[in-house]
């Protein structure tokens, strides 16, 4: 008989007969583990190639012959054309490329042409801005010689590099989200995260 009460009052705290004590604890067990799981999630993604770039990571080329091969200052030709790179954390070599929001642009200028805040986030005239554009979020792969500027090809928005790749001509709505650069013993690297919302939305 009191194995049956016994087996009874197992059965109702699995119902959460037990004044509802035994639901809570479930509940309270299942948003512990649903957090874990998430929390584990998000430092994996933190690590892998969807992870947005971060002080520290190197740049490698996007494509082409050197594609996946890391960029040194000297590949940049002086007064552009820009070049296209993507994030790579150097101690597990992975490379950020699982979104195209992490595309990055990389464009050598003359120091002397940056405005102050801009020379501030560069590295010996080396500046570093998203390659999505603002407008419609086509790949800012353009370039225009005479005026030193990007260009989009999708809906021909310029942005001026010099300047915080600010919007000169086109219809995108605000500039380009920098990111800045340092160059340590003669390795380029970002020295922070995108200064901004990349991409059409902002919040």
């Amino acid at each position: 008989m009191d194995n049956d009460r016994v087996i009874h009052s197992d059965a109702a705290a699995l119902r959460g007969d037990d004044c509802g004590c035994s639901r809570r604890r479930f509940i309270k067990l299942t948003v512990a583990v649903g957090l874990s799981v998430s929390v584990h999630e998000t430092r994996a993604d933190d690590a892998g190639s969807n992870a947005p770039p971060r002080a520290g990571d190197h740049f490698v080329f996007f494509g082409g012959d050197r594609a996946d091969t890391e960029i040194k200052p000297d590949d940049l030709p002086l007064g552009g054309p820009q070049v296209l790179a993507w994030p790579m954390d150097p101690a597990t070599k992975t490379i950020r490329n699982g979104t195209s929001l992490n595309q990055v642009i990389l464009v050598k200028l003359d120091p002397a042409s940056l405005d102050d805040d801009t020379r501030a986030r560069s590295a010996e005239g080396v500046v570093a801005y998203s390659a999505v554009c603002k407008h419609a979020q086509c790949p800012v792969n353009g370039w225009i010689a005479e005026k030193q500027v990007l260009h989009c090809f999708c809906h021909d928005s310029q942005y001026d590099p010099r300047h915080g790749a600010k919007v000169v001509f086109g219809p995108a709505p605000r500039s380009l989200p920098a990111l800045p650069v340092q160059i340590v013993d003669g390795v380029l690297m970002a020295a922070g995260t995108f200064l901004g919302k990349v991409g059409q939305k902002q919040t």
